[in-house]
């Protein structure tokens, strides 16, 4: 058996253990569309007898993601918030969640609708502070749940600084690290218990594909995980597994490419007039710039800017012709979306605003195009804008 681990990141996307079928030698994963699988005995069960407990497939996937995000075991749901909502079981009644104040709207309501329900309490911080998530730490605290860079700010938190807050406290640390995926960011070796994705976005790429996916470091947490998402069901299928598997071979060009677009299309907005802000952690001035370089590879290829004025929003979208504009990120295609009605909807308008979620707020995923036709058609569009506006 070859040694894969010593292989770079980008050469672990292609040669992993599950690389060719070792009974056909064909070099894309099987398949494997079985609901259930015949037992050879009544006393003693084979490694698979049903798939929402264990599918070939999916687990190449989960084998896969955990080897490139340094953890003992992956596993696989059916979309992102299946993934969170799960690894949130690992509550119980009576527990307390620190978490990223400018979290992931689909997030944000399962945390204060569902798991204040079951008698889990919470505390949003500014995760960028770490002596407001001290001050937020109580006697019954027993996760830190941190998005970094979060969603849609760009906000940079120290996962290092706070894993060991978390460890003080005999807590986890949960790590969404959708927007940089593995490739970028590798929130396990920085001390996190279980990094958290909507693989939906960048390690799918192709806006195709539901899924989410969790990995853990520990055998013990690895166990307890595995118990919920067999009880709980809420398993990726097998034509979904394998189109991610296929989606995540390119992973590494892919983000390269829309990191480069994102950098060069946020300078530029950055120096427009009709900008009032980018927020992107590859700009020096951004307050995340020196952190992120410490604990990413790089600032990842989604960023968010606010208009200067809410009038412009609608001709400035009306006037775009590239970016499709639509709720997710992390495609092959631009996605630009709308936070206050698309991503964190499900958060009142008085919480948006109070976390900086303006009505002037837009997000921007690049995809593959050519930077400098994103920028041209940037331009054209607030140029229109302003035409509009004046003549009203």
């Amino acid at each position: 058996m070859s040694d894969y681990s010593c292989y770079n990141f980008q050469t672990k996307l292609l040669h992993h253990k599950h690389k060719t079928d070792p009974v056909t030698g064909a070099v894309s994963v099987p398949m494997h569309l079985s609901s259930t699988f015949h037992q050879e005995d009544l006393d003693q069960f084979g490694k698979y007898d049903y798939s929402r407990s264990a599918n070939p497939t999916r687990e190449a996937l989960e084998e896969q993601i955990a080897q490139l995000e340094g953890g003992c075991r992956g596993f696989a749901f059916s979309s992102g918030m299946a993934a969170i909502s799960t690894a949130f079981l690992l509550l119980s009644q009576g527990d307390h969640v620190v978490i990223s104040e400018d979290v992931y709207g689909g997030t944000y309501r399962m945390v204060t609708e569902v798991l204040t329900r079951l008698g889990i309490t919470h505390t949003f911080v500014d995760m960028t502070d770490l002596k407001e998530v001290e001050q937020a730490v109580q006697p019954n605290t027993k996760a830190f749940y941190i998005e970094t860079p979060s969603n849609p700010l760009l906000k940079v938190t120290d996962i290092q600084a706070v894993s060991e807050l978390a460890r003080q406290q005999g807590a986890l640390t949960f790590v969404d690290n959708t927007f940089l995926t593995p490739a970028l960011q590798q929130p396990l070796s920085l001390g996190a218990d279980i990094v958290l994705h909507s693989a939906t976005k960048f390690l799918a790429g192709h806006s195709d594909v539901v899924a989410g996916l969790a990995v853990v470091k520990d055998e013990e947490l690895a166990e307890r995980l595995y118990f919920l998402q067999n009880s709980f069901g809420a398993v990726l299928g097998v034509q979904d597994a394998w189109l991610l598997m296929r989606g995540l071979k390119t992973l590494y060009v892919r983000l390269r490419h829309s990191s480069e677009a994102a950098g060069k299309l946020a300078e530029y907005l950055n120096h427009h007039p009709l900008v009032k802000k980018v927020h992107y952690p590859g700009l020096k001035e951004h307050s995340g710039y020196p952190l992120q370089r410490r604990q990413a590879e790089g600032p990842g290829a989604v960023f968010s800017f606010e208009l200067e004025s809410e009038q412009l929003v609608r001709p400035f979208t009306s006037h775009l012709q590239i970016p499709v504009l639509a709720v997710s990120l992390g495609a092959v295609e631009s996605i630009l979306s709308y936070p206050a009605k698309m991503s964190h909807a499900a958060m009142p308008e008085q919480e948006r605003k109070k976390r900086g979620i303006t009505n002037t707020l837009f997000r921007f995923s690049a995809g593959l195009e050519d930077p400098e036709d994103l920028i041209a058609d940037f331009e054209f569009a607030l140029a229109q804008s302003t035409i509009q506006v004046l003549a009203k």
